[in-house]
């Protein structure tokens, strides 16, 4: 199989039928063998008797159902784990993505070697105040961070090398930032290509200005993953080493006042001094243990290995949140 188009979806059905019909017209003009995954993330509108009806009259539709909405990391998980393809497509399901696009995404990954290609929305129709101003701050606060030199991280139409998307996990609203969990798995050949946005269609966006929030936040966690997640003691136990060093200061400058300054003085612990002390040192020792266990968790997961599997396979996993 060529390509897997994977398509997460919350209450999008007016644009779902239009959607599928562009997307076979290009996939038959290029001879492609291709699936497309739809993943109803809990919609409450009538997206999910449509995929059915879709699936029912192509073969090539595949369709993925939440009974809840679990967020867009979790739909991508869920087509990353069915996906068959050689290349993997993901694309919102709000016509805003361009489906002439992916022939150039597909020679991108093919023929140029490409492990994953994401996409710039360079031209957006979408609200100066509302995504515009706030999605370039995010974006340069996430090239700054990350040291993944894309303009637009958050464009939904990407494709990857299946072995890329079989050797990543997404999860909590990570889905911004999977071209950095792509280059932390080892996978660095990441380019960038320029696509067409076009305005929205049907119903407005489910996404509101908390999402730059969120993703602020992810950053945060992403960068000290990156950082620090395979050498947890460089920074508690730094940290730890420096806290406890102020704090010893501080006792050898008290013991020392004590003694031959100011004997007959207040005692040791009346002193605001004696608390700084004992917290620093507490507060080190803390660090220190932190680092000291997650290096040890770390050491027992060194065996891990990313891999690449020469036939595919199926795999079935009861403990994720969806059925098909």
């Amino acid at each position: 199989m060529n390509l897997s188009i994977i398509i997460p979806l919350l209450n999008e059905a007016e644009s779902l039928q239009e959607l599928h019909d562009w997307i076979v017209n290009v996939m038959k003009s290029e001879g492609y063998v291709y699936e497309i995954i739809f993943i109803d993330d809990g919609s409450t509108d009538n997206s999910w008797p449509i995929i059915q009806q879709l699936s029912e009259v192509d073969p090539q539709v595949r369709g993925i159902r939440f009974f809840k909405n679990y967020g867009k990391s979790q739909a991508l998980h869920a087509g990353f784990k069915t996906a068959q393809g050689d290349v993997v497509i993901t694309m919102d399901a709000d016509l805003q993505d361009n489906p002439e696009e992916i022939p150039e995404l597909y020679r991108l990954i093919q023929k140029d070697g490409y492990d994953l290609v994401s996409g710039w929305k360079k031209k957006r129709y979408d609200s100066v105040l509302s995504k515009n101003m706030p999605s370039k701050l995010f974006n340069w606060a996430a090239r700054r961070t990350s040291g993944v030199n894309l303009h637009d991280f958050n464009c939904g139409l990407k494709a990857f090398k299946k072995t890329v998307i079989k050797n990543i996990e997404v999860s909590g609203e990570m889905h911004r930032y999977i071209p950095v969990l792509a280059k932390n798995a080892g996978f660095s050949n990441i380019g960038e290509k320029i696509v067409a946005h076009q305005a929205r269609k049907y119903g407005k966006t489910k996404f509101g200005m908390e999402r730059f929030t969120n993703g602020f936040l992810d950053l945060i966690t992403i960068w000290f993953v990156s950082k620090f997640a395979r050498r947890p003691m460089h920074l508690f136990g730094a940290l730890g080493v420096v806290m406890f060093i102020i704090g010893f200061g501080f006792a050898i400058y008290l013991g020392i006042d004590k003694l031959f300054i100011n004997q007959f003085g207040r005692l040791i612990t009346d002193r605001p001094q004696f608390f700084v002390a004992l917290t620093a040192m507490i507060i080190g020792t803390q660090l220190f243990l932190a680092g000291f266990l997650g290096e040890i968790l770390v050491r027992n997961r060194r065996n891990e290995t990313r891999y690449e599997v020469s036939e595919g396979v199926n795999i079935v996993d009861g403990k994720r949140p969806y059925s098909s």
